[in-house]
């Protein structure tokens, strides 16, 4: 069934979560180095007591199911409180943090969940889902993007341990983690999708190596950026580190990445409506020529086309969530996933280039939030995967269920149809 109602226990719950995010958990951002900085006393003083607050209210981890930790709530409620949580700062993730969901540890923590063994569970899920450590997910290489029949980081079996040696460009948070998953080459004989394999390699181990960290222009992290340039060295690990089947690594991928997609347009919804609310705030606020913003019909225009594109671009991502709900099944909801992923970077962008307008010099200054809102857009339309190839993944799919008609006319060709209609109802056209 359709409905467009939350149930009123979990509304308390959603209604308390954004005044948590308002008054708790958003100044944070200004006292706070980073959330992920263990090492930090300050963060260890402040952010620990509001996990638990999370925890008392039934919002921790909302991603897991109650086999691991999490309350089972489902897709169309965890958007429903990424949406609160997305109001965190572009490139801030503290509410994440505070509410023991952020990436890339919630896919990890998914391949973790289904492929580690009960020792890797114990000494790496559980700390994870604990909110005691963090992790990276070493995937993209400089010359491969997303292309994997150009990737070279190699595992190569010596024993009882694997072996690897290449490079992985834009690891997030490598600095920050304990552990990495990182994806290498074990099969180079066979097809491009079964050559490489999935491992655990945990941060110190000899021959890891982080070149640079590097940030993301226009977001502030302290302490210069939180995506590495890794050079793996005769990296040595045990041979029961691979996780799932040899030369499976890009099934083992799905496992987090088609999540993580949804997710990230989850919290691209809070980011929209952050936008939003400002613009409103600023047009009725601001006067200019003796009257205010929002009298002039061009700045009536931005909020009504902002209003529509956040509503048209949130129904599409609780109906992918709805669907993943139902079915249980990420590739039946493949496309829409893919369609979600492309129109998350397009709204927010345009959200937030109209609320930098109406903000005028303002809204391009580094003490408003609307330039890493931009630069955020372009950083959703690259990430688990680039814009461009989740519109063939939709169009493929969408072409795959039409029959072909004929190759001169279409199927709803207008006189072949009006001959076919009186054909059928000649009997009664005579009568008349």
């Amino acid at each position: 069934m359709w409905d467009f109602e939350t149930d009123p226990e979990y509304q308390e719950k959603l209604d308390w979560a954004d005044r948590f995010m308002r008054e708790e958990v958003e100044p944070l951002e200004y006292v706070v180095a980073h959330p992920l900085d263990l090492s930090d006393p300050v963060r260890q003083a402040l952010i620990p007591p509001l996990q638990d607050e999370v925890r008392a209210h039934g919002l921790w981890a909302c991603h897991l199911g109650p086999e691991l930790g999490g309350p089972g709530y489902g897709q169309v409620k965890l958007a429903l409180l990424n949406e609160i949580l997305g109001r965190s700062g572009s490139g801030s993730t503290v509410g994440p943090v505070v509410f023991g969901c952020q990436a890339p540890d919630t896919g990890n923590a998914e391949i973790l969940a289904h492929y580690g063994t009960p020792a890797h569970k114990e000494k790496y899920l559980q700390p994870l889902l604990d909110g005691k450590i963090f992790s990276c997910f070493s995937m993209t290489e400089p010359q491969g993007g997303s292309d994997p029949k150009v990737f070279r980081t190699e595992a190569v079996l010596d024993g009882d341990e694997w072996v690897l040696n290449g490079e992985k460009w834009f690891s997030s948070n490598a600095r920050w983690a304990e552990f990495l998953i990182v994806m290498a080459i074990t099969d180079p004989e066979n097809e491009p999708y079964q050559r490489m394999s999935m491992f655990i390699v945990p941060t110190d181990t000899p021959g890891v190596r982080i070149l640079r960290d590097v940030g993301v222009a226009g977001w502030v992290e302290e302490g210069g950026g939180d995506h590495a340039y890794i050079r793996y060295e005769d990296v040595r690990i045990p041979k029961d580190n691979m996780l799932g089947d040899r030369g499976q690594a890009f099934v083992v991928a799905q496992t987090r990445l088609a999540g993580g997609r949804i997710h990230h347009a989850m919290r691209a919804v809070g980011q929209m409506k952050l936008a939003f609310e400002m613009l409103c705030e600023r047009a009725v606020s601001r006067f200019t020529q003796d009257e205010r913003l929002s009298s002039k019909q061009l700045v009536q225009e931005m909020v009504a086309d902002a209003w529509i594109e956040i509503e048209q671009f949130r129904l599409l991502v609780l109906q992918t969530a709805w669907k993943i709900d139902r079915y249980g099944d990420y590739k039946r909801v493949r496309g829409d996933i893919s369609a979600v992923k492309v129109a998350a970077p397009k709204v927010l962008q345009s959200v937030a280039t109209k609320a930098l307008q109406v903000h005028g010099s303002l809204g391009i200054s580094d003490e408003m939030p609307f330039v890493a809102m931009l630069v955020n857009g372009i950083h959703v339309g690259l990430a688990d995967g680039p814009t461009e190839v989740h519109k063939l993944t939709l169009a493929r799919q969408i072409l795959a269920g039409v029959e072909p008609t004929s190759e001169t006319f279409p199927s709803r060709h207008i006189p072949a149809l009006k001959e076919e209609a009186e054909r059928k109802y000649a009997a009664t056209l005579a009568r008349l």
